[in-house]
């Protein structure tokens, strides 16, 4: 949680800062980016971080290079992982109300181009500092001792807590992302691949809130309310996301056979 804070509250800081000062060009864009990088390299034990704990560091870390085929098939299950979320997402809504996340009024004020770049910084900042907050340090020594299924409870439940707008009906969400980006993390021994699928799952969810002024979560303006008789649509997500559920379960069990190398 401190490693969250560390990379997450210099950013914070440097993008209200731009939103006040020079809001019509992203400086905090570029200083964001170089915080990052030698932040980056002190998790990962590198110069000009390197002492007595470089070695703990990098190995708690566990950002693992990996063969393009385990990175091919790490891509398509979490992807698919991320799609099947979003369908249950739509499958929630017309069930129960989501918490509404709205953007604050006040960005529609300033410059498209700010805003839209700052957008783009907090994905990698975000699936970045996370992932080696939750699925490197966090994860790594509650999966070596308890096993992989507490670890994703354990994750998923302080990345809830982590996000600002969580909230009980909320917390199956953050598990099910936590189990999508812990399971690749897991079979591949890497945080590399769920760094990538969590930046791509961020910039969805940033545009959809900059476009359609919703969090992904929430229902759409087009969503019947719950109860509402065109319910009866349902049943088409849920084939549909059993199909996809499907595709990713035998993406995973790919997964599997490809991290285990080809001796295995």
């Amino acid at each position: 949680m401190l490693i969250v804070l560390a990379g997450t509250i210099p950013r914070n800081i440097l993008f209200a800062a731009n939103l006040r000062v020079g809001a019509s060009i992203p400086w905090a864009v570029p200083a964001t980016a170089i915080y990052l990088f030698f932040f980056w390299r002190y998790l990962h034990g590198d110069p000009p971080f390197i002492d007595a704990t470089a070695a703990e560091r990098r190995a708690q870390l566990r950002a693992n290079r990996l063969s393009l085929r385990v990175w091919c098939w790490s891509l398509l299950s979490g992807g698919l992982g991320i799609v099947a979320l979003v369908l249950a997402l739509r499958v929630a809504n017309r069930f129960v109300l989501l918490p509404q996340q709205t953007l604050p009024p006040e960005l529609a004020l300033l410059p498209r181009i700010t805003v839209m770049s700052l957008l783009l910084m907090a994905a990698p900042v975000a699936g970045i500092v996370e992932e080696a907050a939750f699925r490197g340090y966090m994860q790594g020594p509650i999966e070596e001792r308890y096993g992989l299924l507490v670890a994703i409870l354990v994750t998923g439940t302080m990345f809830a807590v982590a996000h600002l707008d969580f909230t009980p009906i909320l917390w199956p969400y953050y598990v099910a992302v936590a189990a999508i980006y812990g399971s690749v993390t897991y079979l591949t021994k890497s945080i590399l691949p769920a760094i990538v699928l969590h930046t791509a799952g961020n910039l969805y969810s940033n545009f959809d809130l900059w476009l359609h002024g919703h969090a992904e979560w929430q229902a759409s303006s087009s969503t019947p309310p719950p109860g509402d008789a065109s319910i009866a649509t349902t049943p088409a997500l849920a084939f549909a996301i059993v199909i996809v559920i499907i595709a990713m379960l035998w993406a995973y069990a790919r997964l599997a056979c490809a991290a285990r190398g080809p001796s295995r």
